[in-house]
């Protein structure tokens, strides 16, 4: 089996509108493929918009007002595959910073990996997390976080054959919707010094 040789490429920050640009509707596109896979289509709320304002695009630089970065990964120029479209849309990581008191260093956390399906095992997945893993390094970053879902084995077996570590050990907590806003909108019940 040939590895891939296509390197993760960052989308450009210079454009102001998704139009501008013809990766936000391909990393739509595949966000909706994700959340087809992970069973939950009807949950995907994302669009166009949302995407080029929220996502700080590459180069980054410190007056990007982005929450998330994105790697978007393409097929070579000239790929082996006879039936692959050259720079075709093979996957992308959606990532961003997150912090760890313990060791005082920040980390990437990874929001979500894909890889479309017709370009699974030609090793896309590990260019795209070995990137990331660059980047955290280069940052004197502290650690690479990110979670799978528990049925999801063969992406688990991917991320233990690359000597990343499962963990059993902490639970997911997450405030979401309606729930969310209800606990933003509740009157402080607590002694709170002015």
């Amino acid at each position: 089996m040939q590895l891939a040789k296509a390197r993760p490429y960052y989308i450009k920050s210079h454009q102001t509108r998704s139009n501008d640009h013809p990766d936000i509707p391909e990393l739509l596109a595949m966000i909706n493929e994700l959340a087809i896979y992970e069973n939950h289509a009807s949950s995907v709320t994302a669009t166009e918009e949302s995407l080029t304002r929220t996502l700080t695009l590459a180069p980054f630089r410190k007056q990007n007002t982005g929450y998330a970065r994105t790697l978007i990964l393409r097929l070579p120029t000239n790929p082996t595959t006879p039936s692959d479209t050259p720079n075709a849309v093979a996957g992308f990581a959606l990532y961003f910073n997150n912090y760890s008191t313990w060791r005082g260093k920040q980390g990437i956390y990874l929001e979500d990996l894909f890889v479309r399906p017709q370009y699974r095992k030609r090793g896309y997945g590990r260019v795209l997390i070995q990137q990331l893993a660059k980047l955290v390094v280069e940052q004197d970053g502290g650690r690479l976080d990110f979670q799978c879902l528990a049925w999801n084995e063969l992406a688990l077996g991917f991320y233990r054959s690359l000597g990343l570590q499962v963990s059993d050990q902490w639970v997911n907590v997450r405030g979401d919707g309606e729930r969310l806003k209800e606990l933003a909108a509740r009157e402080l019940e607590a002694n709170v010094v002015d």
